[in-house]
């Protein structure tokens, strides 16, 4: 659904619903992690319901943004299931990946990757850029300390929500 809204949406309000968007993860982020436990906030069915309701709605929102929703989920794995934020990363990359094959099925219909096409070089040089900094950020998982984290994800999150707010 998320990705059918996005390409029907005129381009300048899907940049100010993004840059919104991010600024709220980012709030999330900085102020709604102070009440993050180490458990659940449901028990039982509720919390199986929840999953389903925070999954629709997340899956949605990805795909409109065209993330795979890591910055959704781990918020949401962290406040929601009381999960740490290392651990709730390494969850946001297995739940993330059905919602990027759905969104890139959806968006590959219609020709939001003509662009990939005519910048090949450019989208390789990113991915191999991603490997190396997965691969070292692997690695220092066990290092940088949680308390880092959350604020210098929320800082590159407003950062981002102001040069989409700024894009043409």
């Amino acid at each position: 659904m998320g990705a059918s809204w996005a390409v029907k949406m005129k381009n300048r309000t899907l940049y100010q619903t993004l840059a919104v968007m991010l600024v709220l993860i980012a709030l999330v982020l900085l102020f709604g992690h102070q009440a993050a436990t180490t458990q659940p906030l449901f028990k039982g069915a509720a919390l199986i319901v929840a999953g389903i309701i925070a999954g629709f709605g997340i899956g949605v929102v990805a795909a409109i943004m065209g993330v795979a929703g890591g910055e959704l989920l781990i918020p949401m794995l962290i406040l929601l299931f009381g999960v740490d934020i290392k651990l709730a990363g390494s969850l946001s990359l297995a739940i993330s990946l059905p919602t990027m094959l759905v969104a890139f099925f959806r968006f590959s219909k219609d020709a939001a990757f003509s662009i990939i096409k005519e910048n090949k070089a450019f989208v390789a040089y990113m991915a191999a850029g991603s490997l190396v900094g997965t691969a070292i950020g692997g690695h220092l998982v066990g290092v940088v300390p949680n308390g880092v984290l959350l604020p210098l994800l929320a800082a590159i999150l407003l950062i981002s929500s102001v040069k989409v707010w700024k894009h043409h």
